[in-house]
C-alpha cells in the first residue's frame, strides 16, 4: 500500500497566492521585459479572483528572468480555489510570445527549496551540447505523456557572443599598443566610474560610456578611435574584426560535473512522487550510460524525506521495544504489546491508498504518532494481566481475559477522547487545512482500527507467546 499510494513532499495548500517565473531571451533588455510585463498585468486583471500582484524584473541578478506573484482574496471570499485558478493563469501567460512562463503555488513548507517543484538534474562528463540534446528529447516525450503542465531546460544555447580579434601586427606598425585599445574599449563600453560628484548633499558616480546607439550594434565599435604614438586618431575598424559565436545561457555544474536541469510543473492530479518516477523511467530509456541523473530543490528534498520515513519508523519501533523490554524485564511482552502496531498502520494506509490523502511529511508524523498511541493500549492490557498472574496466581488465560474486561473502559475512554480531539482537524478550513486534515485522518483511522485489533489480537497473541505461568 505504501508503494501504490500518492506521495508528495507536502500537500498543496490554498494560500491565496500563485507565483510565476518568466524567462526571456538572453538578449532581452529592461525595456523588452517591461513591455511584456505589461501584458502579464493585463492577463492578471482579466481573472475574476485577482486582488493584487508584484513583479520583479531581473530576478536574482539575471536580466532574462522575471519573477512575480498573483494575489487572490481569502478562500471564503472567492468562488474558485487556488488549484482551479492556476490552469487559467498558466494558459493566459503561455500565450505571451515574449516570455516562457511557469505558474506554480507557494511551497507549503516554510523555508522550502527555491525554484520550480520539479528539478531533474542531468550530470555527465560530456559537454553541455550533448546534455542539451538529450534534455530536448526527454522534454519532448515528457510533454506528450500529459503528466506536465510545463517543462523546460535550465539553460539554452541562445546567448550570442561577439569576440573582438585584434590584428596585433598592424596595431604595432601603426604605433597602437594593446593597452591603448583596452583603455579605449573600457572607457566607451565599460561601466567603471571615474569619479564622484555631489548635488544637494548626495554623492553620485561619474560613469563615462558611449551613447546607447553606439552600443546596440557590434559593428559600431569600429567607429571608435584610438590615439597612436604619433598622436594621430586611428579608427578601430582598421585594427579589429569580429567573430560571432553561440554560447550556453550559463554553465552549471552538479557534484563537479557538467549539469543541466529539467525544470517544470506537474498537473495537479499527479503527485510529485509519480512525476519524478516517470522522469526516472524516461531517463533510463533515453540517457546513455555516461549520463546520470539527480535531483535538486523541492524534488531533492522529497527524495531525501521519502527514504527517511522508513528509517524513522523502524528506529521508533526499536526504541519503544527496548524501553518496554526494560520496563517489563522481558523480551516477549514488548512483542505482544506492539503486535497491533502494523495493523493500525495498515488501517490508516487503506484510506491513504484509496485517495483520501497522500503520503507526505504531515501524514508521516501521524503514522509515527500511531506507534505510541497503539502501544499504550497494549501496555494497559499486558501489564494488568501480568499483575494478576503475579499477585493472584491466575492462569494466563484467565488473567488475560480478566485484564481485557477490566481495561476495556480505560482503553475506550482514552481512544474516544483522542478521536474526538482529532475531529476538528478533519473539519479544518482555511490556510494549511490540507495538512491538518492529513494528520487527523491518519490518527483517526489508524487508532480506531488499531484499538479494535488490540482488544482481540493482543489477548490471543499473549496466550501464544507469553512465558508467564500460574
Amino acid at each position: 500500500m505504501f508503494i501504490t499510494s500518492k506521495q508528495e513532499l507536502a500537500p498543496t495548500e490554498d494560500q491565496s497566492i500563485l507565483f510565476f517565473q518568466a524567462k526571456a531571451p538572453q538578449t532581452a533588455t529592461r525595456e523588452y521585459n517591461e513591455l511584456y510585463v505589461k501584458d502579464i498585468l493585463a492577463k492578471f486583471e482579466s481573472v475574476p479572483e485577482y486582488d493584487k500582484s508584484f513583479i520583479l524584473i531581473g530576478f536574482r541578478g539575471d536580466p532574462s528572468v522575471t519573477f512575480g506573484g498573483f494575489k487572490m482574496g481569502k478562500p471564503n471570499e472567492r468562488k474558485r480555489s487556488q488549484s482551479e485558478v492556476q490552469p487559467e493563469i498558466q494558459g493566459k501567460l503561455a500565450k505571451i510570445a515574449g516570455f516562457q512562463t511557469a505558474v506554480f503555488p507557494r511551497p507549503t513548507l516554510p523555508g522550502s527549496a527555491r525554484g520550480l517543484p520539479i528539478q531533474f538534474v542531468l550530470t555527465s562528463d560530456a559537454d553541455l551540447k550533448t546534455l542539451d540534446s538529450l534534455a530536448g528529447q526527454m522534454i519532448g516525450k515528457a510533454m506528450k505523456s500529459g503528466n506536465f503542465i510545463f517543462l523546460r531546460k535550465s539553460l539554452d544555447f541562445t546567448r550570442p557572443n561577439t569576440n573582438i580579434e585584434i590584428n596585433r601586427d598592424l596595431a604595432a606598425t601603426m604605433g597602437v599598443s594593446m593597452k591603448d585599445i583596452g583603455d579605449a574599449l573600457s572607457g566607451l563600453m565599460g561601466e567603471n566610474y571615474a569619479n564622484r560628484f555631489t548635488i544637494d548633499g548626495r554623492s553620485y558616480k561619474v560613469i563615462p560610456q558611449a551613447d546607447r546607439e553606439f552600443l546596440n550594434d557590434p559593428e559600431s565599435i569600429g567607429r571608435y578611435t584610438v590615439r597612436s604614438s604619433s598622436g594621430q586618431l586611428v579608427p578601430l575598424s582598421t585594427l579589429i574584426s569580429f567573430k560571432q559565436t553561440i554560447n550556453p545561457s550559463k554553465r552549471t555544474q552538479f557534484n563537479q560535473m557538467n549539469s543541466l536541469t529539467l525544470e517544470g510543473i506537474m498537473f495537479p492530479t499527479l503527485s510529485m512522487g509519480d512525476a519524478l518516477a516517470y522522469l526516472e523511467q524516461l531517463g533510463s530509456e533515453v540517457l546513455p550510460d555516461n549520463v546520470r541523473w539527480d535531483f535538486d530543490g523541492q524534488s531533492r528534498q522529497f527524495m531525501q524525506q521519502g527514504s527517511a520515513l522508513v528509517t524513522t519508523f523502524f528506529l521508533s519501533l526499536v526504541i519503544i521495544y527496548l524501553v518496554l523490554a526494560a520496563q517489563f524485564e522481558s523480551w516477549r511482552d514488548p512483542l505482544i504489546i506492539l503486535v497491533s502496531v502494523p495493523m493500525s498502520i495498515a488501517g490508516a494506509m487503506i484510506f491513504i491508498t484509496t485517495g483520501f490523502a497522500s503520503i507526505n511529511i504531515f501524514t508521516q508524523v501521524g503514522l509515527i504518532t500511531l506507534i505510541g498511541l497503539i502501544a499504550k493500549n497494549g501496555i494497559l492490557v499486558v501489564e494488568f494481566a501480568n499483575q494478576l498472574i503475579a499477585t493472584k496466581g491466575m492462569h494466563k488465560r484467565e488473567a488475560i481475559e480478566e485484564a481485557a474486561k477490566v481495561r476495556l473502559r480505560p482503553i475506550l475512554m482514552t481512544t474516544v477522547s483522542m478521536l474526538v480531539a482529532m475531529v476538528p482537524l478533519l473539519w479544518a478550513t482555511g490556510p494549511f487545512s490540507e495538512s491538518r486534515y492529513g494528520i487527523g485522518l491518519v490518527i483517526i483511522t489508524g487508532l480506531g482500527i488499531g484499538t479494535l485489533f488490540t482488544l482481540f489480537v493482543v489477548p490471543a497473541v499473549y496466550l501464544k507467546i507469553s512465558n508467564h505461568k500460574a
